[in-house]
């Protein structure tokens, strides 16, 4: 998907699914072949597998870019048939290319001669006035004819003119029966279904009819549906992560290592708006995240403090730990807050989720030098442990929040079974 499926967005999804098929946003043959190629096609290999969707017309093109990404490891290279924008339509390439059928033969015969990965095609139902399963299956046994085994079909048609790209994903009305006619009157090829599937469940109903089914929006505005697809759709035994808390640790090294490189957090940060959705708290998650992470400067500890946010519900205990602090305050003093508070211990979760949230708060404001890493909760007392550069520190934190501190001691030696004996 334009704007959405890059190299951050795909990093992320592979950790909360093994087996999905993953595809990059589509790239136009000119961007490949006369820009900068490394910024399209640079990716992680845990990404893989990872199909590469492109867009054009020229058959020769077409045949250079796909070796290109033969030889750079991806695995399948789709030919994008169903965009409807004008801007594509310009280009003489996306759903404009229904009409010539011929045309896209000619270029997946030039592209299968110069690969041995799978070369496959995902177009719409029609056109602009094609209608019915005629226009269909013309086009699909046109460009079978060539070679093409795999046709992922968007089960809406396409108006060429008077629609925007977005209408042209929502006005158009569905026509799966179409799609599983498709199926059944041409077994011998692989057909996969998209447009509208919202869930894994509405994706195992269409199973029953087709090979395949194709994810999209869904997927990208509520990632976590894809956390259970690899039990759900491909019968594994588990998925890869348990819950969202464990999806978003699982993905801060990645997150470190671009940062390291340059890499903006929003530019990655925005393709974890949506993993909370429908949880509670999700948006105050969503707050964080964007807020934080245009701030100049913004590392993971934006992406701890939106966890905490979420999980402050549960108490101060349920503070993200230390594996979300940025590496350099690893080796900052810690220190821990006594705080007196009468009848602590029997704080509601909303009482304790409002002394969190004033508490990230201040944190935000002083910045990464300080870092909070737990609390405990006793009856009359909060216990905070935080990393930061002295006691002062410290302290100043404390009186932002309101609750100043009755007692700060530097922690002077860890001691638990492992170190004692």
């Amino acid at each position: 998907m334009m704007d959405c499926t890059d190299r951050h967005c795909r990093s992320f999804h592979r950790v909360l699914t093994r087996r999905t098929l993953l595809y990059t946003e589509m790239v136009t043959t000119g961007a490949l072949l006369h820009g900068d190629w490394r910024r399209f096609l640079a990716h992680e290999p845990t990404e893989r597998p990872l199909a590469l969707q492109l867009g054009g017309d020229d058959p020769a093109a077409l045949a250079a870019c796909a070796e290109l990404a033969e030889s750079l490891g991806f695995c399948e290279v789709n030919l994008n048939v169903g965009c409807p924008s004008d801007r594509v339509q310009a280009g003489r390439f996306g759903a404009c290319l229904m009409r010539e059928p011929r045309v896209v033969a000619e270029a997946v015969a030039a592209m299968r001669a110069r690969v041995r990965i799978p070369v496959t095609v995902k177009h719409r139902l029609g056109v602009d006035e094609q209608e019915g399963f005629a226009p269909l299956v013309t086009f699909v046994d046109t460009v079978a004819a060539a070679g093409c085994e795999v046709f992922a079909v968007h089960a809406r048609k396409a108006w060429l003119a008077g629609l925007s790209p977005k209408e042209n994903r929502e006005v158009p009305p569905l026509d799966y029966d179409l799609v599983y006619r498709l199926k059944a009157e041409r077994p011998r090829l692989t057909i996969v279904l998209n447009g509208g599937v919202p869930s894994l469940a509405a994706a195992r109903e269409h199973l029953r009819h087709v090979d395949g089914v194709m994810i999209g929006r869904a997927a990208y505005h509520e990632p976590w549906l894809l956390a259970r697809a690899d039990s759900t759709i491909f019968g594994e035994p588990s998925d890869p992560v348990a819950d969202r808390v464990a999806a978003v640790e699982a993905f801060v090294p990645y997150v470190e290592r671009q940062l390291a490189t340059g890499q903006p957090l929003a530019r990655i940060a925005r393709h974890l708006v949506g993993l909370f959705h429908g949880e509670p708290r999700a948006r105050r998650w969503r707050q964080i995240l964007t807020e934080g992470a245009r701030l100049r400067g913004a590392g993971v500890e934006v992406i701890a403090d939106a966890l905490a946010a979420v999980r402050a519900r549960e108490g101060l205990a349920a503070h993200v730990g230390c594996r979300l602090a940025p590496a350099r305050t690893s080796r900052m003093p810690k220190y821990v807050i006594e705080r007196e508070i009468a009848g602590a211990g029997s704080l509601s979760p909303e009482e304790l989720q409002e002394v969190s949230l004033r508490s990230l708060a201040s944190l935000r404001e002083l910045g990464p030098k300080i870092q909070w890493l737990h609390s405990f909760v006793t009856d009359d007392k909060i216990y905070c442990v935080y990393l930061a550069p002295d006691e002062d520190t410290v302290r100043r934190h404390a009186e932002m929040t309101g609750i100043p501190a009755s007692r700060v001691s530097a922690v002077r030696r860890l001691l638990d079974p492992t170190n004692v004996a």
